[in-house]
This record gives structure tokens, sequence and C-alpha cells, in this order.
């Protein structure tokens, strides 16, 4: 009698095809409601079609970008929170859009996984949605990868990939001039920057996720997971106007370093410290880790997410665009001849 080999599948060597198909099935209805105009077809095809013509450009410039959560995903994990991790995904990659002066059209994602938990994994992807409908951005495809070997457990990682349009000629920062003035758009928390040194600094404190939060309301999960602001739509209303100078995202980097980067050679920025109220969950991680102002002003936000730059003249107008978009804006500084970034007062 001869031997026979006993077959194995895919799903033998850990990656089950079904359940890939059933995440895209339930996932539908989500992308469904982020469409906007310009939006050609729906999931599932090798690739995705959009119309700029239908979406109102004439002659348009695309504008990408590309970004992920950071280990801000590892609390998200670790608590199994992550139905919003997915906003901050969005964010991350249309707030540094809208900077170039572009208006995020589509998104698609990349979710990578050891073991594929359907109900998770549809947690993560509605939260994507719910980033994209606050951007007013179309959710068109994405990638959903099941590579048992590279994550363990419960493990998951997030990229994200945004494309804007603009037309021609209207790209940011331009004219920035002395005297300018800087106006804070408030963030919603942490954002997804700094983590590394938050989830540190948590440690040290001897802070359980789950714990009274000794910052807010809630658990302390609850303020650390709050998802990263989207400055998208406030940020549209005030470029029509055409007297938007330049926008910058306060990401990694914090404020010393990202409003350098929508300054022209030649010119910097005072910031007024004491202009705004910082958020309790930044005085308490200054306070647990002795961080020292330099330090704390180029990792985290401290409470501004975007600045934007405008003339003097055009200042109370552009506030109030912002704050009929529900941000309540704040100046907290103006452009200077130098370079970097010099700061009045104290955290």
């Amino acid at each position: 009698m001869t031997d026979q080999k006993t077959g194995i599948t895919y799903a033998d060597a850990g990656v089950d095809i079904d359940a890939g198909n059933a995440l895209v099935e339930r996932i539908k209805p989500a992308a469904k409601s982020t469409k906007r105009a310009g939006v050609m077809d729906g999931l599932g095809g090798f690739g995705a079609m959009f119309d700029l013509k239908a979406a109102g450009f004439s002659d348009p410039v695309l504008v990408s970008a590309t970004d992920g959560v950071g280990t801000k995903l590892r609390i998200a994990i670790d608590t199994g929170r992550v139905d919003t991790v997915g906003i901050d995904l969005v964010a991350m990659c249309v707030n540094d859009l809208i900077c170039q002066g572009a208006v995020p059209l589509f998104f698609l994602d990349y979710f990578a996984t050891g073991k594929l938990d359907l109900d998770k994994a549809t947690d993560v992807i509605n939260g994507i949605a719910e980033g994209c409908r606050q951007a007013n951005t179309a959710l068109i495809g994405g990638e959903t990868a099941e590579m048992p070997g590279m994550y363990d457990g419960e493990d998951f990682d997030l990229a994200g990939f945004a494309v804007g349009a603009m037309e021609r000629g209207a790209t940011l920062p331009r004219n920035v001039a002395q005297g300018d003035i800087l106006i804070g758009l408030p963030s919603s928390g942490i954002h997804s920057n700094g983590y590394s040194l938050v989830r540190k600094i948590v440690k040290m404190a001897g802070l359980d996720w789950n714990d009274p939060s000794p910052f807010g309301d809630g658990l302390a999960a609850d303020a650390l997971l709050e998802p990263t602001k989207i400055y998208v739509r406030p940020a549209v209303a005030a470029l029509e106007t055409g007297k938007l100078k330049a926008l910058a995202h306060i990401t990694g980097g914090g404020l010393t370093e990202n409003l350098p980067r929508a300054l022209p050679d030649g010119l910097g920025a005072t910031i007024d410290l004491d202009t705004w109220v910082r958020l309790p969950i930044f005085n308490w991680l200054i306070e647990q880790a002795g961080l020292a102002q330099a330090e704390a002003l180029k990792t985290f936000n401290c409470g501004i997410g975007m600045i934007a730059i405008v003339a003097p003249d055009d200042a109370t107008q552009i506030e109030e665009i912002f704050s009929a978009q529900g941000i309540e804006p704040v100046r907290i500084g103006t452009v200077t001849v130098g370079s970097g970034v010099t700061y009045d007062g104290a955290l």
C-alpha cells in the first residue's frame, strides 16, 4: 500500500482568506458612508479610481502623505480599546496634507496582524471611516495582511496613505512676512506623538491604564487614547478666503520643530506660552518626568495641534471662521526676523 500525503492549506499555515473576505463585506457600509464627489467605484477591485474633474478641480496638483499611529497602538492593544486609533491614523495624514494647501480627497489603509480578529479589525476600520467622515475624505481602498510569525498574539500595525489636490499655484506656505500673526488651534490631547515617552512616564509613575485618571475624568486610558483632532474642515474654510498664508501641523518635534517648516528662510517666530491653558494631561506628564521646558516643547504639542499664519489685518476674520467651525482659536505669537522659535512665558 502506498502512503498518501495529507494535504495542507493556507489556513493550516495561519492565514484565513475567508476571514479576510468576511472583513471586506463587513466594512463596505463604513466605506460607503465616506463617499464624496469624485469617487468612481467601491471596495473590492485591484485598484481604486477617483475623478478629479468630478471633484471640482480644473488644473489640479496632487499631494500625498503617509503616516502611522506610532506606539499609541500599544495602549490600544493592551486595553482592547481599538475603536478610535483609526481616527488617529486618518488625522496624521490629512492634517499634513492641508498644511500644503491640499484638500484631502481619498484615503487608503494598511492593517497588518498575526491573526485576524474580525471584531477588532472591524472596530479599527470603522474608526478609520469615522476619521474620513470628519475630514470629508473617501475611504476607497486598503490592504489587510494576516502574517503569522511577524506579529505576536493580538498585536497589529496600521499605516495610512492619503491623497489631496489643489489648484496649481495655491501651495502653502506663501507670502509669510515679519509681523504675521500665529493663531493656535487647540489639540484634543496628546494626539499621536511622543507615546514612547508617555508610556515610560506612566510606567515610572506606577499608573495602570485602567486606573482612575490623575489628569481628568474617567480612566487613564480614556485620556491617553483621546483621538487626534482633525482640522481639515476648518482649515478648508479658511483656505477658501485666500487669506491663509501657512499652516503647521504640530506632530513629532512639537512646536519647536514643526512651526519652522511653515516659515521661509530668514524668518522665525516668537510664541507666548501664557496665551493658552495647557490640558491637565500635559502638566501631569511634565511634572511626573521632571521634563525641562525645551524637552516638553519639542516632544509634545502642549495643547496646540495646529498653527495658522495670517496677516494682522486678516486675523480676526480667520479666527471667526475657525470659531464657526467649532474650534476656538487663540493668538499665540508672531512671525519675527531670525530663525527657529523663541518662547516668552513658561509652561
